[in-house]
C-alpha cells in the first residue's frame, strides 16, 4: 500500500513540477535559441514516428514519372516550396536563415534531413505526399491540403522525387517551362 502512496505523490510531484516550469516561462520558445538535445530529440522523434504510421498506407500513384506531372509540381515547388527547402546550387535563402528547425534541403541528396536514404522510393513518397498534404506542427510546413486536391500533391511529390538530381540549369528550365504555360 505504502507503494502505491509513494509512487502517486511521486507522479502528482512531477506533473505539479511541469505546470510550474510550463507557466514559468523560462524555457525560450525563440526560433534563433534551439533547443536542447533531449528536447530536439523527444520533438524529431515524435513527428518521425507520426509520419511514419500516418503514411504507411498510402500507395503512390504508378505514374510518378511521368513529365507532366514533373512539370506541373516543379513550378508548384519553386512557387510554394523552394524559398524554406532552397533550390539546386542554393545552400540558404534570407527565409531559410530564420527557420527553426531548419528545413531540409530538399534539392540536396545528402541533407542530413530528408531520411530518404532509409527508406524505399515508394516510402518516401508516401510520407513526402503526407507531410505537403497535412504539414508538420510547429515547423513552418503549411499543410496544402486545404487549397491542392490530391493530383496536385502528387505532382508536387513527382517534382521532388527528380529535384537532387536537378542542375541549377535543369531546374531552372522545369519550373519555367510550366509558368510560362500559365
Amino acid at each position: 500500500m505504502k507503494i502505491i502512496k509513494y509512487t502517486a505523490i511521486f507522479f502528482f510531484a512531477v506533473f505539479i513540477g511541469g505546470v510550474v516550469f510550463i507557466y514559468s516561462g523560462i524555457y525560450p520558445m525563440g526560433a534563433d535559441v534551439p533547443h536542447n538535445k533531449l528536447t530536439y530529440w523527444l520533438l524529431e522523434t515524435l513527428r518521425e514516428q507520426s509520419i511514419s504510421r500516418a503514411a504507411k498506407d498510402i500507395v503512390p500513384p504508378s505514374n510518378l514519372s511521368d513529365p507532366d506531372r514533373l512539370l506541373a509540381g516543379g513550378a508548384d515547388y519553386n512557387d510554394m516550396c523552394a524559398s524554406c527547402h532552397l533550390k539546386p546550387g542554393k545552400v540558404q535563402s534570407d527565409f531559410s536563415m530564420g527557420l527553426y528547425p531548419k528545413p531540409p534541403n530538399l534539392s540536396n541528396k545528402n541533407d542530413e534531413h530528408g531520411h530518404s536514404h532509409e527508406l524505399s522510393e515508394a516510402e518516401t513518397a508516401s510520407r513526402q505526399f503526407w507531410i505537403i498534404k497535412h504539414g508538420i506542427k510547429a515547423s513552418g510546413m503549411p499543410a496544402w491540403g486545404p487549397g491542392h486536391d490530391d493530383e496536385r500533391i502528387w505532382s508536387m511529390v513527382a517534382f521532388l522525387q527528380r529535384l537532387p538530381d536537378l542542375s541549377a540549369e535543369q531546374y531552372q528550365i522545369i519550373t519555367a517551362r510550366e509558368q510560362s504555360e500559365k
